[in-house]
């Protein structure tokens, strides 16, 4: 059932997917939003820079509320700043503005170069059992992270290329920018994620009074896969509060 008045225009939400993921990962959460917003779940392209792949996601997805995950919520952020006109709103779920520190940052890709060299070395599905393994995802059960689907959706190339492409580490570092920001933003957290929600509340307090933050108890890092009703109704919610796309 439908959450918006009669007669109301929907919203458009494009869904933008995380590390190693596919647009079906929020298969979960687009069933429930689908209710009250048309929705558009889009898959990461795979040979361009940052900045050109934030820019390919907003030609794909048009003028729309945009939500992205973990690398997801970086490239709508970048899409935000850089064509604020394709964004009317921003979701950002557990997701960070980069890396300011430059030797964190140096620290960060030489991480990352280590890890696409291991996809390089052992493939895919070795790679994807060590990435799930992480303390990260402790709160993540195993049947709901959907593990075939990104055994299918990635080769080793596509892998290696977000690792050393679309890392916080190679990225240009936007806390600077978030003051840019005038389209409202919401940014969620799982409450078990305290490093996630901590970021979410500097960033808030970075972008000003258009953005809020709301922190999702009994959740982890991978919110849409752990709690994807909750998180589908907050987003009917919050893109019914914010109003269609003009």
């Amino acid at each position: 059932m439908s959450s918006l008045p009669p007669g109301s225009r929907r919203p458009t939400v494009v869904l933008v997917p995380g590390f190693s993921q596919t647009a079906t990962s929020w298969r979960g959460v687009g069933r429930v939003l689908e209710e009250s917003c048309d929705v558009v779940a889009l898959d990461v392209p795979a040979h361009d820079t940052f900045a050109a792949t934030a820019t390919a996601l907003g030609n794909a997805g048009g003028r729309a509320v945009y939500a992205g995950y973990s690398m997801g919520g970086r490239l709508a952020l970048r899409l935000a700043l850089d064509r604020p006109d394709l964004v009317s709103a921003l979701v950002l779920v557990s997701s960070t503005a980069g890396i300011a520190d430059k030797a964190a940052r140096r620290e960060r890709i030489a991480s990352d170069e280590a890890l696409a060299e291991s996809v390089e070395r052992d493939g895919v599905g070795a790679f994807l059992e060590r990435w799930l393994d992480q303390r990260l995802f402790e709160t993540l059960p195993r049947e709901a992270a959907m593990l075939d689907d990104r055994r299918r959706g990635n080769t080793v190339r596509r892998l290696a290329h977000q690792l050393r492409e679309l890392g916080p580490g190679a990225q240009e570092p936007l806390w600077d920018r978030l003051a840019e920001l005038a389209m409202p933003v919401l940014l969620i957290a799982g409450g078990y994620d305290r490093a996630y929600s901590e970021t979410a509340q500097r960033m808030a307090t970075a972008i000003g009074s258009n953005a809020e933050v709301a922190i999702l108890p009994r959740t982890g890092h991978a919110v849409h896969l752990e709690q994807p009703k909750e998180l589908a109704q907050l987003l009917t919610s919050w893109a019914g509060a914010v109003g269609p796309v003009e």
